[in-house]
């Protein structure tokens, strides 16, 4: 049986482990990235120190419009015990917990280790690199696919993973081209809106505050959806920001679609009920 050919477009997170899959599978793989390097939006996440996993599954944490049924599938399809000896063993990346955040991060604290520990696993297991190629189009060829390319060597393969990302950093590869290619091919693209992302506010009445974080419990609904997350909050000089902002700025965002819509932010700005608060404000020697 003749060696399936198969072209990975991007080599982000997600291109990077299909082409490592692929090759592990024996498929003739070869990764596309349009950068020199790839990888960009790995090494720019957790603050460069890259988040790699959550330590526990929780899903009611995961944003999706699929049914809970199919949700629970994927999720239970690579659990996250096997995810971890994944990285750990594969990789060679050991991971320790945050706890404040309960997610996993290398030891290292460093982004570029898990960037460049998936791309040299992807290169052991037999895939091809192949940097600063753009990929202009797709078309199909026969039984597989032809891959456009902007330097006009096109290539025949017989299986496509486009893996090029959404909207959100165009620097780092993610400009949209691959929802493009995709819509030409008569494929339905969902609208894209910013998931995770500062909020402003208009007019900024919190200004003075800018630079102030502390830890909060929000949760932001828009009639049809409630997000709820904890964690730093930060007062910005226009508006808010912080990881619990972003946690639930998919539900502010996604109320702005129709115009004229629109959703509700409640902050609880301490842990303390109002025994507690009475308790805390009694003056000093009068309380119980």
């Amino acid at each position: 049986m003749p060696t399936r050919r198969v072209a990975v477009i991007g080599a982000g997170a997600a291109g990077s482990m299909a082409a490592i899959f692929a090759a592990t599978a024996g498929a003739e793989t070869l990764l596309l990235e349009r950068t020199p390097d790839g990888g960009r939006k790995i090494l720019i996440s957790g603050g460069g120190r890259c988040n790699i996993l959550p330590a526990r599954v929780d899903e009611s944490r995961f944003v999706t419009d699929s049914s809970p049924h199919t949700l629970r599938n994927i999720l239970r399809s690579w659990p996250l015990a096997e995810q971890i000896a994944f990285f750990e063993r594969d990789l060679g990346l050991k991971l320790v917990e945050e706890e404040a955040s309960g997610k996993l991060f290398p030891v290292s604290n460093r982004a570029r280790d898990v960037r460049d520990g998936l791309l040299a696993l992807a290169a052991r297991r037999g895939a091809r690199f192949m940097p600063r190629t753009r990929v202009t189009g797709l078309e199909p060829a026969g039984a597989g696919w032809r891959v456009g390319r902007a330097d006009g060597a096109a290539l025949e393969v017989d299986a496509v993973v486009v893996a090029t990302g959404g909207l959100s950093v165009p620097a780092t590869g993610s400009d949209g081209g691959g929802l493009s290619m995709l819509a030409a091919l008569g494929h339905v693209v969902h609208p894209t809106y910013a998931a995770l992302t500062p909020v402003v506010a208009e007019p900024a009445g919190f200004g003075t505050l800018s630079g102030v974080s502390l830890p909060v419990t929000i949760i932001a609904r828009d009639g049809r959806r409630t997000a709820a997350g904890r964690g730093g909050f930060l007062f910005t000089h226009r508006g808010y920001s912080g990881p619990s902002v972003l946690d639930v700025s998919h539900v502010l965002v996604r109320a702005r679609k129709p115009p004229g819509s629109s959703a509700r932010l409640q902050v609880r700005w301490t842990a303390l009920d109002d025994r507690q608060w009475e308790q805390a404000l009694q003056p000093e020697g009068t309380r119980t």
